[in-house]
């Protein structure tokens, strides 16, 4: 589909990093956008400035785990501009989880799980049926992340499953809405292809009481600035992805109807050529053994 003025675009997880860079993209060719978050003062924040760009914005604070509240974001987006063009599920947590898998604590595992894929089904539950009804071009935009998606990073491996999920999810939506010969195109987002600017790694703040952990942590949590410090002086090289490129890729994207929405990366490629030769080869997944669990 093409981008054009007056289409409306929907982002959760828009209060800041990848989504509020889409939000602001979108805004910029003249889309009308609605920004979900569960961050209140950072959504307002976030709306207040693409208003003061000229933007027309309707905000609503959603926790994407919870069904109902999805719901009501997609009445409140069709009541308020008639339609959507345009769905990014966006929203998305590090789940916090610490040592060796079977040690995790059970609500880092449903905590993740509520955000990072049914937050992803939920948003294809509420929009998509009215997106293919209206007849008009559509586009969903799920994101994932090379950690699962592509290959896991075994220490954030809570992280790691939830991205694989939305893969596959995507995968799904594909067909089903190729099944249908809807106007609705899908894709999945792989952020990067270097680190990225977002609130993920502090994703500890706006952990709900009903997923809080059962016992507290062993270490403290890491900054995003605590990470980059630590892999510095280990001698590992940080590289960062602008966030607006991440939103250019996916604004292209769309209007190429592209489905891997994968940026350039030899690093990339070359996992997704030693998982695949070692499923061929039915050989063990030795592109794992680089990931040292101490």
């Amino acid at each position: 589909m093409d981008l054009k003025a007056g289409q409306v675009a929907v982002v959760t997880g828009a209060a800041s990093g990848i989504g509020l860079a889409m939000a602001r993209r979108f805004a910029a060719e003249g889309l009308k956008v609605v920004l979900a978050d569960v961050e209140e003062a950072a959504l307002d924040k976030a709306a207040a400035g693409l208003r003061a760009e000229g933007a027309d914005v309707h905000a609503r604070v959603v926790d994407v785990g919870e069904r109902a509240q999805l719901m009501e974001l997609a009445d409140a987006a069709y009541d308020t501009y008639g339609a959507v063009h345009v769905l990014c599920n966006n929203a998305g947590v590090g789940s916090g989880a610490e040592g060796r898998m079977w040690e995790h604590d059970p609500n880092d595992w449903r905590w993740a799980f509520a955000v990072n894929v049914w937050g992803v089904f939920h948003g294809v539950q509420a929009f998509v049926p009215r997106m293919i009804k209206s007849g008009q071009p559509g586009h969903v935009v799920n994101t994932s992340s090379g950690d699962g998606g592509i290959a896991p990073l075994p220490t954030a491996s809570v992280y790691a499953v939830t991205k694989a999920a939305v893969v596959t999810l995507t995968e799904s939506l594909y067909a089903h809405l190729r099944a249908e010969h809807a106007r609705v195109g899908a894709s999945v987002l792989f952020p990067g292809p270097h680190m990225l600017r977002t609130g993920l790694w502090e994703s500890h703040r706006n952990r709900p009481a009903r997923y809080a952990k059962r016992s507290p942590r062993r270490t403290p949590y890491r900054s995003l600035d605590q990470w980059e410090a630590a892999m510095r002086a280990a001698g590992q090289e940080v590289r960062f992805t602008p966030v607006e490129e991440v939103a250019a890729l996916v604004a292209d994207g769309i209007r190429a109807d592209r489905f891997w929405l994968l940026p350039a990366s030899e690093h990339s490629d070359a996992q997704i050529r030693a998982r695949a030769r070692s499923m061929l080869d039915r050989a063990n997944p030795s592109y794992l053994e680089s990931f040292v669990l101490d």
